[in-house]
């Protein structure tokens, strides 16, 4: 067991994040780290440093441990600039993904029975006519086209829509202030700016949604009675970046995969394998410990931040064989894309039956689809919260 203070050289600052042009994901880098003893640490733009866990069983137990906060408010909570990474509560009121129980659960309490595997069955056939109309769109506007633009991101943007009750004719609003607010090279100042946009408009939502409620999500939360106006547009914000975002990224590049692989179109296992071999949620679950802690026989002082690698643990050889091979037989089904523990995905199952809907009907209506650029020049978002492709050039 060593502190903080007595690391020794195999614990020495490595940079982070990891992410460069060009270079593989996961990060190599991560493979290394996993065989070395105890953890590696970095520091933040902030200063904070910030530990980083790459072992499958050591990213669960950073994930559950009860002395780990997922608060921003903490003292050391890791953070890439002022306004990046989870907002704290004084910035979004509402943001819950930010929070530790029991402030965490008055949300998922009202929350889970709408995205419950029962409810999101029910929505199914509505989803698969949302993405029946972006096929026919992409279809109208020919080929060759961005697979990105004209259907990966549409998809979950208008299914969250719905959900919230708010506007479809919307959706160009909400995607061009999300962008800024998940590319790592915004400003603070454009990060403010575009979540002030977002609240005032998810804020006229509620004053809307109170006099005339409906069946949506924001409805739901209002007649809760469990938050207040403001919580309530923290809350759908938070669930119309996640609802959007982290789909449209895994729609995308589970597409790629797909069209270099069509042996796989149609398999069972396909959705659940993507999810773990593109884990596009890597640098979202940052933690900072609020009393020591020992992880992996390192002791994690109060106060330093934790950044548990999801991805890193998806691939983690101890948990999955042959981590790097793409196997949507394999039987190992644990992968962590979606967390773990309390603050485990709500939209779990919704992902799932997005991306699901989106290749049955993507590939079925357009059979002589293709890649029209080699996989090896596509772009990824480099500087991207999420793992995903800028562009996905196709033609048919």
């Amino acid at each position: 067991m060593v502190s903080g203070a007595e690391a020794p050289d195999a614990a020495k600052r490595v940079d982070f994040p990891l992410r460069r042009t060009g270079g593989t994901f996961p990060p190599q880098e991560y493979e290394e780290f996993r065989e070395r003893e105890g953890l590696v640490w970095s520091t933040m733009p902030t200063g904070d440093r910030v530990w980083l866990v790459t072992r499958y069983e050591d990213v669960r137990a950073v994930l559950t441990h009860p002395k780990i906060s997922s608060d921003p408010r903490h003292e050391g909570f890791p953070a890439p600039g002022r306004t990046g990474g989870p907002p704290a509560q004084t910035q979004v009121p509402g943001w819950f993904a930010a929070l530790d129980p029991p402030e965490h659960d008055r949300y998922r309490k009202v929350l889970i029975p709408e995205f419950s595997f029962r409810r999101i069955k029910e929505l199914r056939p509505r989803i698969q006519e949302i993405v029946e109309g972006c096929v026919e769109r992409l279809l109208a506007k020919g080929s060759p086209a961005d697979l990105v633009t004209d259907f990966a991101v549409p998809v979950p943007s208008l299914v969250i829509c719905e959900l919230l009750g708010v506007p479809p004719v919307d959706r160009g609003f909400f995607e061009s202030r999300i962008r800024v607010l998940v590319t790592l090279t915004s400003t603070d100042e454009e990060r403010d700016e575009a979540t002030k946009q977002l609240l005032r408009y998810l804020g006229r939502m509620h004053t809307i949604k109170r006099r005339r409620p409906g069946d949506d999500l924001i409805s739901v939360l209002i007649r809760s009675e469990a938050l207040t106006p403001m919580e309530t547009a923290g809350a759908a914000l938070l669930l119309l970046i996640a609802g959007q975002e982290t789909t449209a990224n895994n729609i995308a590049l589970g597409a790629v995969t797909l069209l270099s692989n069509p042996q796989w179109i149609g398999d069972d296992g396909v959705v659940e394998e993507l999810l773990r071999f593109y884990s596009v949620a890597d640098l979202v679950p940052l933690r900072v410990a609020v009393a020591d802690v020992e992880i992996a026989g390192q002791v994690i002082k109060a106060g330093e931040g934790i950044a548990p690698l999801v991805a890193a643990a998806n691939f983690d050889g101890s948990a999955f064989s042959c981590p790097h091979q793409f196997d949507p037989g394999r039987s190992e089904q644990h992968h962590i894309a979606f967390g773990f523990g309390r603050h485990l995905c709500l939209g779990a199952h919704l992902v799932r039956a997005e991306m699901e809907l989106a290749y049955q009907t993507l590939f079925q209506r357009i059979p002589t689809l293709e890649l029209a650029r080699p996989v090896e020049e596509l772009v990824f978002k480099e500087a991207g919260v999420l793992h995903g492709l800028d562009t996905l050039p196709v033609r048919w």
